[in-house]
């Protein structure tokens, strides 16, 4: 089964861009981060002689002097941990005799090169290091865009000890050791001494914690994970102490098994949020570093459970496990902790698991030059990006998993996998220079550690019964499959009942607008047609029609936060013609009438043409053309159900409606379902889907380029193997012709006003369709709690220890400043007005959503 994963490292190599890069070009993209990234992977897949020539490469193109600002954090575990894990493999087989007889320490130079353009950073009071900081320059302030941030993510701090420690050690300059050391005693020391918990986000200056939730997931977790492997690696049980005083502490207050909840360090009886994210997948792993068996496998099989549910691991999901955040950038975490769950337990219940890994990345990421990241599990659209850590990590720990021991070239217990599965070897802890960081033990011998275990236990004697792991999985697995219940319904809040309900209320009906005005509620139009509801009770006819306003507003943002917690079900617009062939993927938008995709294991599949008029708002003239085929429409001048009859009427067998406010995506703005007219649709037989005015013109483009564009309308994306069983594909998919994904994202975060008397719906004004605030075509307000429990809301992302690859170090690494600025920053100018623009044009034009939703979560906090 590994065989499989070799394909990418040589199929990698056949993938290009097409296109002469001229001399210039070549010169700003000299640093490869993923090819160093990857070196040790190389070694562990036995391709010794593709790491010899990449080796080669590294030490002939790369330079690290180039005046951009990185991340120190995404810099040290994947390029400072590349070159290290490079360095130890070339030693390795130098010693062996075979290979890399010229090696001369030339990728521990390089370590040591990038050590010292990172050590600027550490150049603050408390030891804690910026977060960013420029590879020529170091960290002089403004003018080197760096050393005007403030803040830090704790594991961005905390995970520097076994890349620092070992390039001390590996060299004998203890540097840079005594600095991840010192940023590590600060962290301990500002720890909540009452919980001894770790706050998620911490001033570099003053120390103060800005973000007091706490949790084992982004944020915090390789610092969790740093503080025992450091023991492991460097022998000091200062580490081990440490770990143990905090893992006390997250399984009394963090983890209920089989959910790991965040809490806050001052009040850890208090959950700070009702959702989970996907990087706490590495901690049953960590808990088989730790020896603590029985939550790891809880915790794991809630973590496959919910992949088998969602084909992969959301970015986050909720505590009765729905989608929260829809994106999977191919984290490798999940598999990790399959890895180390076998490795310790044997038991084949784990190969199943990274089967199902295998199966779904084979079925639903991979694309002809490598794998894609994941859009939306739900609807199965890729994102252009195939981050380092890919082939770094889950390379690695799936060949592993499968391997036999005759397999690897090494003993892999002779090593350390740093949190980006990097090869540190255990030797280190034996270096003479150890004795330069002796252990400061003053606060720690006031610490009882006598329940602390200091050795793992074996499995075979916790686990004599073969049935005992079974039993400990099957309650979870039903727990998880049973069908999410729906919120109870709503009961409004004090005496009387509001002439409107929210549930009945209908953007233009001329009543019910009467009725909000006499009520003191208006409508405010927005310049992106959605219409904004504002209370002001000095406005009401009385003051029992302002306490009706008041609980209208209420019930209005109770059902918009009931939308967010339901998570809208999108469904998948699949282009299945040729060049396409079921690639592209658009996210839509569903009708509250018609066909239910959901509920069809086929979908509805065809050809797309334009209905004309183009608003299907009167009789279709051209009916010859439309039968039989999915009929494209405009949004606006009458109802979604009016248009759906009209194309009915004239034979289509499905609808797309395509927004008419330009420059509108769902990369911006909420998706929402498509609601009646206000009297039975029952005569609606065939499904209507929505695409907001970017993806439509993707659409649009393909139809115009290709004359013709057969779509599938379903729940979501297909395999493309069953699309085209009829048929093998064509060989243009395996040759190595690498076409852009063109997909679209759904981001349901919303985008509200803080004032509880405010909320906004994404619907136009009477002159366009009808939606109900009931079913989603709202963007609510936010709901308004304590302001301890507000500052903890709704965190992304972008607060990650893992944040997109070129966000962090990535494509900073490759380029100047000011050409990253237009490559990796916003969106290109001109987007709006994309009908002059080809389809491939498009499609490579695309963002990434994963930062769009990002950015958003920063500006709503």
């Amino acid at each position: 089964m590994p065989k499989v994963l070799f394909l990418l490292v040589l199929l990698g190599a056949r993938c290009s861009l097409g296109q002469a890069m001229s001399r210039e070009e070549r010169h700003g993209l000299r640093f490869s981060l993923t090819l160093i990234d990857t070196l040790d992977t190389l070694v562990l897949l036995n391709k010794t002689t593709e790491f010899e020539a990449a080796v080669r490469r590294v030490l002939t193109d790369v330079r690290l002097d180039n005046d951009i600002v990185v991340s120190v954090f995404e810099t040290n575990i994947r390029v400072l941990g590349g070159l290290l894990g490079g360095h130890s493999m070339a030693v390795m087989l130098k010693d062996k005799g075979q290979h890399m007889q010229w090696y001369q320490d030339e990728l521990l130079h390089m370590a040591t090169d990038l050590g010292h353009r990172l050590l600027p950073a550490f150049n603050t009071s408390s030891g804690l290091p910026y977060p960013r900081v420029n590879l020529r320059f170091g960290v002089r302030g403004p003018e080197t865009r760096t050393g005007t941030e403030t803040d830090t993510c704790t594991a961005c701090a905390g995970t520097m000890i076994l890349e620092f420690a070992a390039l001390s050690r590996f060299t004998g300059d203890p540097v840079f050791e005594m600095h991840a050391r010192r940023a590590l005693d600060f962290l301990w020391e500002k720890r909540q001494r009452n919980s001894n918990l770790v706050g998620t986000t911490i001033n570099i200056h003053s120390g103060e914690w800005v973000r007091r939730d706490s949790g084992v997931g982004a944020g915090i977790d390789s610092y969790y994970e740093y503080l025992l492997k450091a023991y492991i690696l460097l022998g000091d049980d200062l580490f081990l102490q440490r770990f143990n005083i905090h893992y006390a502490s997250i399984m009394k207050y963090i983890s209920q098994p089989p959910l790991l909840l965040d809490v806050h360090i001052h009040k850890p009886l208090l959950p700070a949020r009702t959702w989970m994210d996907s990087l706490l997948a590495f901690f049953p792993g960590l808990q088989v570093l730790k020896g603590d068996i029985r939550p790891a496998i809880e915790t794991h099989e809630m973590l496959y459970q919910v992949t088998k549910k969602h084909n992969f691991l959301p970015e986050a999901f909720t505590t009765d496990f729905r989608v929260h955040w829809a994106q999977h950038p191919l984290r490798p975490e999940f598999a990790e902790s399959t890895y180390f769950l076998y490795k310790a337990t044997g038991d084949p219940y784990y190969l199943e698991a990274g089967r199902t890994i295998l199966d779904n990345l084979n079925r639903f990421a991979r694309v002809p030059c490598g794998f894609a990241a994941m859009k939306d599990v739900r609807t199965g659209s890729h994102e252009d990006r195939m981050d380092s850590f890919f082939l770094a990590e889950m390379f690695k720990y799936l060949f592993l998993l499968f391997a036999d021991a005759e397999d690897l070239p090494f003993d892999v217990e002779d090593y350390v996998f740093t949190t980006e599965a990097h090869l540190l070897p255990l030797s280190l802890s034996t270096a003479g220079h150890a004795t330069f960081f002796p252990s400061n033990r003053t606060f720690e011998e006031e610490l009882d550690d006598s329940n602390f275990d200091w050795t793992c236990p074996n499995t075979r004697l916790l686990f004599p019964d073969p049935a005992y792991p079974r039993n400990l999985r099957d309650p979870i697995r039903s727990a998880v499959d049973k069908s999410c219940p729906r919120p109870p319904p709503y009961r409004e809040p004090g005496m009387g009942r509001p002439p409107l309900r929210a549930q009945d209320f209908m953007a233009n009906n001329a009543e019910h607008l009467e009725l909000l005005r006499r009520m003191g509620v208006s409508l405010i139009h927005l310049k992106d047609g959605r219409v904004q509801l504002v209370q002001h009770a000095t406005q009401a006819v009385s003051a029992v029609a302002a306490e009706d306003g008041v609980r209208f507003m209420q019930e209005m943002m109770e059902l918009s936060s009931q939308q967010q917690k339901e998570q809208l079900p999108p469904r998948a617009i699949q282009i299945v013609s040729h060049p396409f062939l079921g690639r592209v993927v658009l996210t839509a938008g569903p009708a509250q009438f018609g066909i239910d995709l959901s509920k069809s294991s086929t979908g509805v599949r065809g050809f797309v043409t334009v209905a004309e008029p183009y608003s299907g708002c009167t009789e279709i003239t051209n009916a010859e053309y439309v039968r039989g085929h999915i009929a494209l429409l405009q949004r606006g001048q009458c109802m979604f159900a009016e248009k759906a009859r009209h194309i009915q009427q004239a034979g289509a067998i499905g609808g797309i409606v395509i927004d008419d406010n330009e420059g509108s995506s769902s990369d911006t703005a909420p998706l929402f379902q498509m609601a009646g007219d206000g009297r039975s649709t029952d005569d609606i037989t065939m499904p209507l889907l929505f695409l907001f005015h970017k993806e439509g013109n993707i659409l649009l483009e393909a139809l115009k380029e290709y004359r013709e564009a057969e779509v599938l309308l379903s729940d979501k994306a297909r395999d493309r193997a069953n699309i085209f069983k009829v048929k093998p594909l064509p060989a243009s998919l395996t040759d190595g012709d690498c076409l852009t994904e063109a997909t679209t994202p759904t981001s349901f975060e919303p985008i509200g006003q803080s004032e509880t008397s405010t909320s906004e719906l994404d619907q136009p004004a009477a002159e366009r369709e009808e939606a109900s605030p009931v079913e989603q075509d709202t963007s609510p307000a936010e709901e308004v709690g304590p302001p301890e429990e507000q500052e903890q809301e709704e965190e992304s992302p972008a607060e990650d220890a893992r944040p997109p690859e070129g966000e962090a170090a990535g494509d900073e690494l490759t380029r100047p400043e000011e050409e990253r600025d237009s490559a990796d920053g916003e969106e290109p100018e001109g987007d709006a007005d994309s009908g002059g623009q080809s389809a491939d044009e498009l499609l490579a034009d695309w963002r990434e959503d994963l930062e769009a939703f990002q950015q958003m979560e920063k500006e709503e906090l």
